[in-house]
């Protein structure tokens, strides 16, 4: 398999990735082993994330990579797998927030959440604020929020329409909901770090051709994107901009920013919102039960 570009050493760092068991997440995984990371593998299936072990050793002989079992729909889980983070580490270079689905039909978890924005959002923002201590440790360090240009379309209820309407329910505009959060959340959190050495970046990887698309979608969606698949790019193309904001020099001091193609990029008006990214905090706060 080849390697993507090369790029700058990263001995010594620590960088965890969620998600890292397949598509992007697992291509970024294998190259930033091949420039001497220490990953710290977030994965929910067992089976591939032994897999996923055995392709980084593979490629990278050194590498020694950490892997921890976690169900990001499960916000207990999230926490669990925090605070066994903080036992193993004392120090975070890299957190990079790459899960992500697009659900099926309407599913409403046990904790009372909606799968997508719970998995997409609520999940990230929960584990990144759980784990600044250790992103503050090390000096200077960089927060990576895999988003999406449908974050164009989506939009921020308090009450999540799906409570009050789920007749209405659409798994896609659920999936464009959770993008606009993943940049607000992005913009919200640099705001706050300001004055810390840890930045906050999100990323467009492009339409890319995994199993983003859930079994149980609806006959539209999974047509849609059987239409779309030859405008799609390989993982390895998609996970290029997670490489770059995590390693590149140009972009240690950049933060606040949506990127595509390695690039800063245009976000929707709403996505660029200050009150709508600090009234989303307050939300997420609440329902992720964050003091």
């Amino acid at each position: 398999m080849a390697a993507l570009a090369d790029s700058h050493s990263l001995n010594g760092k620590n960088i965890l990735i969620t998600g890292a068991s397949g598509g992007i997440g697992q291509v970024t995984a294998r190259e930033l082993a091949r420039r001497g990371a220490h990953l710290i593998l977030v994965c929910r299936n067992p089976d591939k994330a032994e897999q996923t072990k055995a392709l980084i050793q593979q490629v990278s002989p050194a590498s020694a990579p950490d892997v921890l079992l976690c169900d990001l729909s499960r916000l207990s889980e999230v926490r669990t797998l925090a605070a066994e983070i903080a036992k193993r580490y004392a120090t975070l270079d890299v957190l990079i927030n790459n899960a992500g689905i697009l659900p099926g039909p309407l599913t409403i978890t046990d904790e009372g959440h909606e799968l997508s924005w719970v998995t997409n959002h609520l999940a990230p923002f929960l584990l990144t604020n759980l784990l600044l201590p250790l992103l503050d440790a090390a000096g200077q360090a960089r927060i990576i929020n895999v988003a999406s240009e449908a974050h164009w379309l989506g939009e921020i209820e308090p009450a999540q329409t799906f409570r009050n309407a789920p007749d209405k329910y659409s798994s896609f505009t659920a999936y464009c909901d959770s993008k606009l959060a993943n940049i607000l959340f992005t913009s919200e959190l640099a705001h706050r770090l300001e004055l810390t050495g840890i930045t906050a970046n999100c990323l467009h990887p492009g339409i890319v051709d995994t199993g983003l698309v859930n079994p149980g979608s609806s006959r539209v969606l999974k047509l849609l994107w059987k239409l779309a698949r030859p405008l799609m790019v390989t993982a390895e193309v998609g996970a290029k901009t997670s490489i770059f904001l995590a390693t590149d020099p140009k972009v240690a001091s950049v933060s606040g920013r949506y990127f595509k193609n390695s690039k800063p990029a245009r976000t929707s008006s709403t996505a660029q919102n200050r009150a709508e990214a600090s009234r989303l905090w307050r939300i997420s706060e609440e329902e992720a039960g964050l003091e």
